[in-house]
């Protein structure tokens, strides 16, 4: 009778258990998310029976609130719709997810989706009162111990842990072989046994700071990751490169002031079969904040003729190239003659303790948008984050009044709470004043689609970082074309990203430098060709001189005429950090491309995306790619949907090609 009872009890037990578990699946069933009360809450990811992420505690603490965390009830929902996109990579996408929100007893609800290709969740303030956000636990159990893209924090500027510019390249390594005291930023991928590719990220940081990543605890082959976020700054002082940045010196001890009723960051894992698969997911998009914008119809996404990288290096002319009237009049011609859309004037142009001060006065800004105006041709200004911002609404006014149409806005070089919240309120601001934005040193958080004039993001290892890479042994000491390859899978899931490719002095291994006043690629020519079509870049710079695309016309006409954003997306083939291919397609015509790593290979592109009979203009690496990246052969073909592109690309090399009705 008594084991009778005890049997009894322990079913009871069971069943109570179970019943706290919860379980919601994605809408193909391949996704299973569970969440559970265990001291907290706790959740775990399956795809197809494999486990993907063991449990794992999240959570939220305030320094005053209630942070129980007893389910009361919990709320099922499944949406299926068509989703119209804004300067993205396909004019619409049917969005398809289920979603389940639990009603906590505490301060915060908890709302999780799960979409076909990953899954998500969120902390929902319910409070009616603000909340201090003390931390918020994300720690995160791998059942295994995978390889992983690790893109560290490797800038402790002034001492300061939290003060980065975003750009990092990926160390290869074991989740059990990362670095005990460092930072990485998100996205971050660890391959799992069965082959998929989990994908660790976060949008919609709003209000908010964004996620650090770190290695967590680590035994019997199981591994994890674990979030930081950098607490609330407290007081600043100016400094960094160029004394450019705000620094924070004192930090509060707790992360985030939230607002009555606020929703946090999404918290989101990808998992992809095949590495292509991420080059194809709209789920980043389809989590961040929608349109507040009720007009969009004067944003113009094109592109630009950039300034800064090739350091005003023109010749040809009869006056003395520099931050001046006549250099930024050549720019504007060679754009209108190449039917670009904008010119920038970068950094240097302006005092930098009062924007609305020239730094010389050899350069008139109204003169040059006059000159613009006639040419057909636009001007964006830089600006650093602190000059900008220090008074916001009177500068954006007066340049708009003078007909600039958007700013660079550069060196944030941080993402807490209060840089986050400048991010949205300058993107509201420049809205305004019918005012585009390009941020520098912050990676994309979702404003750019709440906010569509938001049009690029730096947060990458661009083509800037050719000026000043050093040489070790037979070759530099980063492996650039790698990252090349790998940033698509990554990098460009949260968004855009202003990489500044277009180098037309182009160099192999050995004979690759840095020079900063006469910069080159690593890579072949057709590399970087490759890159218009295959980086998202509603807003993408041309970053080498006029005079030097002057010189290299054929291959100058071919990338001016790729669009920035595009109406259908095809993901072709390709690997994470070995090799890329892509088509996409603007109204009738079609732009594909492919580029790959230091390891040259054979690559086959079908044309089935085709409709109908068309004509191919496209460019290869040539025979001597290999010794000489400047290399290459051009060819017009005729092709149709049975058409199969053999492509040989060369090492660190590309291919690219038009196909027109």
């Amino acid at each position: 009778m008594n084991k009778m009872l005890l049997s009894l009890a322990t079913l009871l037990i069971a069943v109570a258990a179970t019943a706290q578990e919860q379980t919601l699946l994605s809408p193909d069933g391949d996704i299973s998310m569970k969440v559970r009360e265990n001291g907290g809450m706790q959740i775990m990811v399956e795809h197809k029976g494999n486990s993907i992420i063991d449990w794992s505690s999240v959570g939220m603490s305030t320094v005053s609130g209630n942070n129980a965390v007893k389910v009361k009830k919990a709320k099922h929902r499944s949406v299926k719709q068509v989703v119209n996109a804004i300067n993205y990579k396909r004019a619409q996408f049917e969005e398809a997810y289920n979603e389940m929100t639990l009603t906590l007893s505490g301060d915060f609800d908890l709302v999780l989706r799960a979409y076909n290709d990953g899954c998500a969740y969120r902390w929902v303030s319910k409070s009616k009162k603000p909340l201090r956000v003390k931390n918020e636990t994300v720690s995160l159990s791998f059942p295994y111990d995978g390889k992983a893209f690790v893109p560290y924090v490797n800038d402790n500027r002034g001492g300061e842990r939290y003060c980065y510019s975003f750009e990092s390249y990926y160390d290869e390594q074991k989740v059990s072989e990362m670095y005990d005291d460092s930072l990485a930023i998100t996205p971050l991928a660890v391959c799992s046994p069965t082959k998929e590719k989990v994908v660790v990220m976060e949008t919609a940081v709003e209000n908010y700071p964004g996620m650090f990543l770190s290695k967590g605890d680590v035994r019997d082959g199981k591994t994890s990751l674990k979030a930081s976020f950098a607490p609330l700054p407290l007081e600043t002082v100016v400094g960094g490169f160029g004394r450019l940045n705000l620094v924070p010196t004192r930090r509060a001890d707790y992360i985030a002031d939230i607002q009555p009723q606020q929703a946090l960051p999404w918290r989101m894992i990808l998992i992809a079969n095949n590495d292509v698969d991420l080059l194809d997911t709209n789920t980043p998009y389809s989590l961040a904040p929608e349109c507040r914008l009720a007009d969009v119809s004067w944003i113009k996404p094109g592109k630009v003729a950039w300034d800064w990288w090739n350091n005003w290096n023109i010749y040809g002319v009869d006056f003395r190239a520099g931050i001046n009237t006549p250099t930024y009049k050549y720019y504007i011609d060679f754009a209108s003659r190449q039917k670009l859309e904008y010119i920038i004037v970068d950094e240097g142009w302006s005092n930098e303790e009062n924007l609305l001060e020239y730094a010389n006065n050899e350069l008139s800004i109204p003169e040059l948008v006059a000159y613009g105006k006639e040419k057909g041709v636009d001007v964006i200004l830089w600006s650093s984050w602190r000059n900008l911002n220090k008074d916001l609404e009177r500068n954006m006014k007066h340049y708009a009044e003078q007909g600039v149409k958007g700013f660079k806005v550069d060196f944030f070089d941080r993402d807490d709470q209060e840089a986050i919240r400048s991010s949205y309120e300058i993107a509201a601001c420049a809205a305004k004043y019918h005012l585009l934005v390009d941020y520098h040193g912050l990676k994309p958080s979702g404003v750019q689609r709440a906010y569509p004039n938001v049009v690029n993001f730096e947060g990458v290892k661009g083509l800037e970082n050719c000026k000043w890479e050093p040489r070790v042994g037979d070759g530099p000491l980063h492996d650039m074309p790698r990252y090349d390859v790998t940033i698509p899978y990554l990098r460009m899931l949260p968004g855009p990203l202003d990489y500044t490719p277009g180098a037309m002095h182009n160099a192999l291994r050995y004979n690759f430098f840095g020079n900063n006043d006469n910069p080159m690629s690593q890579g072949t020519r057709v590399h970087q060709m490759a890159m218009y079509v295959i980086f998202e870049a509603p807003l993408q710079m041309m970053a080498d001189s006029p005079t030097r695309y002057m010189e290299n016309q054929e291959c100058t006409d071919f990338i001016s005429q790729i669009p920035t954003t595009f109406d259908e997306t095809i993901p072709i083939a390709g690997e994470m950090g070995e090799y890329v291919a892509i088509a996409r397609r603007k109204g009738d015509t079609w732009y594909v491309a492919a580029m790959n790593n230091w390891t040259s290979r054979d690559i086959t592109i079908p044309c089935s995306f085709l409709n109908g009979s068309a004509t191919m203009k496209a460019f290869a690496d040539g025979i001597n790619a290999d010794r000489e990246a400047m290399d290459y052969k051009s060819q017009t073909i005729s092709v149709d949907k049975q058409s199969e592109i053999h492509v040989h690309l060369a090492p660190a090399g590309g291919w690219a090609g038009i196909i027109t009705k």
